[in-house]
């Protein structure tokens, strides 16, 4: 058994019993793959193994890779989007996470419209209050989100979020329940061309948290493909 296979079973089961405590099925949690700096091969492996979904977050690595990652699967960008980037990243990928601003909303709207596609997202919400991480603020989400329906060529389908930097995964929880409260205010608010499928919350060092607190999508790189280099 590969180092990958195995850490691919172990971060299974520690998703079933994180999923247990909440009362949820692990089947309910989409486990993204985040794959950033891995070599296209031990991608590819991954997928072989089972991963459904992979997460980037640089446009141009994606770029390069996905032109020798042939096999079926879907592809999420997780990183910080810039405006110049965003008519590739239209034509890569099948969900952008990190939508933070009406203004990268519009050319998503823009360039997807071009493309005759119809753009997934999720708005990516600073739950943490961290000067260095992107994210609208939690008191702007709802704005933002009634800004962005209104948009063609794109859907908003959840919301996203990065805990808090911290070697206590409990540490982080605050954040998650932040970002469960808004997911649950925008579900019951109905707003036209909104649908909150997606809570992708959870990483490497927080995920079981993430799990007990609703999350149903994490993002795992370490766990998966082990430490990466820069």
């Amino acid at each position: 058994m590969s180092r990958i296979e195995e850490n691919l079973k172990e971060i299974e089961s520690r998703i079933r019993k994180a999923a247990e405590k909440s009362s949820r099925e692990k089947d309910e949690i989409k486990l993204v793959a985040v794959t950033k700096t891995v070599e296209p091969e031990r991608i590819k492996e991954a997928i072989r193994l089972g991963v459904k979904i992979i997460g980037e977050n640089r446009i141009q690595e994606a770029e390069e890779k996905f032109k020798e990652i042939i096999e079926k699967v879907e592809k999420h960008l997780v990183g910080h989007l810039q405006t110049n980037k965003v008519k590739k990243a239209v034509e890569l990928f099948d969900l952008i996470q990190s939508v933070d601003s009406v203004h990268i909303a519009e050319e998503i709207s823009k360039r997807s419209q071009e493309k005759g596609k119809m753009m997934e997202v999720l708005v990516e919400v600073n739950t943490s209050g961290e000067k260095t991480k992107f994210g609208v603020e939690p008191e702007q989400t709802i704005p933002l989100v009634e800004s962005i329906s209104k948009l063609e060529g794109m859907k908003i389908i959840g919301l996203m979020t990065i805990g808090l930097f911290s070697d206590d995964p409990e540490a982080t929880r605050p954040c998650f329940k932040r970002l469960k409260v808004l997911f649950d205010e925008i579900k019951s608010a109905k707003i036209p061309n909104v649908e909150m499928n997606y809570l992708s919350m959870g990483m490497t060092s927080d995920f079981e948290v993430a799990v007990e607190e609703g999350s149903n999508m994490v993002r795992i790189g370490t766990g998966i493909f082990g430490s990466r280099s820069s």
